[in-house]
C-alpha cells in the first residue's frame, strides 16, 4: 500500500483530503504509511486543540509541511485572523501560512483594487511573518473564484506581489488545481524560483460539481499533466514538500485509510 518509502521522502497529506479522518487517525495513519508530512487546517486543529495538535504531530515524528489558511482580507477581523494564523504556523511547527486573498469586497466590482488591498494587507502582516519565521505564500485560485474566494487568479499575479518582499517572507504556492490551464504558467514557475513556497497536486475532473468548490480529484483522475508541473518546479529549485489536497465528497466519503492510500498510488504514478 505505502510504496516505495524512499519516493515518499517529499509526499505531504494536506488533511482536507480526507476531510472526515479525525485528526490523531490522520496522523497515525500517515505514520502507518511511511509518510513523513502533513498538511494542517486551522479550523480542525482548533477543534482539537492547538497545543494538543502541536504535540500529536511532534511526537509522531511527522513534518507539518503547510498551514490552511490565512487571507480572506475582505473580513472584518482580516488582521487579527492573519496574525494569529502566524502565531499558530510558529506553534505547529509549520513553516508557510498558506493566504488565500478573499474575493471582492461586498457591493463592489474593483477587482484591481480589491488586488492592490491584498498587497496592502500582506505588507501589514509581512513584519509579524519576518519575527516569527513562517513565510506568507499566496495562493492564486482558478478564476472561477476571483468573485468570492480569491482575487489573485495567476501565478503571474501571486508574484506581482510577492516580489515586493523578502522570499523568506512573502513566497507563492504552486497549485495544479488553478494553475494547469493557464499558458504562461511555465514560465511564471521559472519566475518565481526560490518564491514557490509550496506545491500542491490534485487533478482536474468534468463536469464541475454544483458549487465547484468540491471538483478536485485525486492524482491520475483527471487531465492535469502532474509530472510536467513538478518538473517545473523542480527546476526553478523547489526541493520542498509536495501535498496531495483534494475537496471532493465522493473521495471524502471514503474511510481515511483508503484515501491516503489512493493519494499514495496516485502520488508516485502521476507526480513523483
Amino acid at each position: 500500500m505505502t510504496g516505495d518509502r524512499a519516493a515518499l521522502r517529499r509526499f505531504s497529506f494536506n488533511q482536507a483530503t480526507a476531510q472526515h479522518w479525525p485528526l490523531p487517525d490522520a496522523v497515525a495513519g500517515c505514520v502507518a504509511a511511511g509518510v513523513p508530512g502533513i498538511g494542517l487546517w486551522r479550523e480542525p486543529v482548533a477543534q482539537y486543540g492547538l497545543g494538543r495538535a502541536a504535540k500529536l504531530v511532534r511526537d509522531a515524528g511527522l513534518t507539518v509541511t503547510t498551514l490552511c489558511r490565512g487571507g480572506f482580507f475582505t473580513a472584518d477581523d482580516w488582521r487579527e485572523q492573519n496574525l494569529r494564523a502566524i502565531d499558530e504556523a510558529v506553534a505547529l511547527g509549520a513553516p508557510v501560512l498558506v493566504l488565500v486573498s478573499g474575493g471582492l469586497p461586498a457591493g463592489s466590482r474593483d477587482i484591481d483594487g480589491a488586488r492592490a488591498r491584498v498587497a496592502d494587507a500582506i505588507a501589514e502582516l509581512a513584519p509579524h511573518a519576518d519575527a516569527a519565521g513562517v513565510t506568507l505564500a499566496i495562493e492564486p485560485l482558478h478564476p472561477m473564484f476571483a468573485a468570492d474566494r480569491c482575487v489573485i487568479a495567476t501565478l503571474g499575479q501571486a508574484l506581482d506581489i510577492a516580489e515586493r518582499f523578502d522570499p523568506r517572507v512573502v513566497g507563492v504556492v504552486v497549485d495544479a488545481y488553478h494553475v494547469w490551464w493557464d499558458d504562461t504558467v511555465h514560465d511564471q514557475i521559472t519566475r518565481a524560483g526560490e518564491r514557490v513556497a509550496a506545491f500542491q497536486v490534485c487533478d482536474w475532473v468534468t463536469p464541475l460539481p454544483e458549487g465547484v468548490l468540491l471538483g478536485r480529484a485525486l492524482p491520475g483522475d483527471g487531465c492535469i499533466e502532474l509530472r510536467r508541473l513538478r518538473e517545473a518546479v523542480d527546476a526553478a529549485g523547489y526541493t520542498g514538500p509536495i501535498e496531495v489536497e483534494v475537496f471532493n465528497a465522493d473521495v471524502w466519503a471514503r474511510p481515511g485509510e483508503q484515501i491516503l492510500a489512493a493519494a499514495i498510488d496516485g502520488y508516485l504514478r502521476e507526480v513523483a
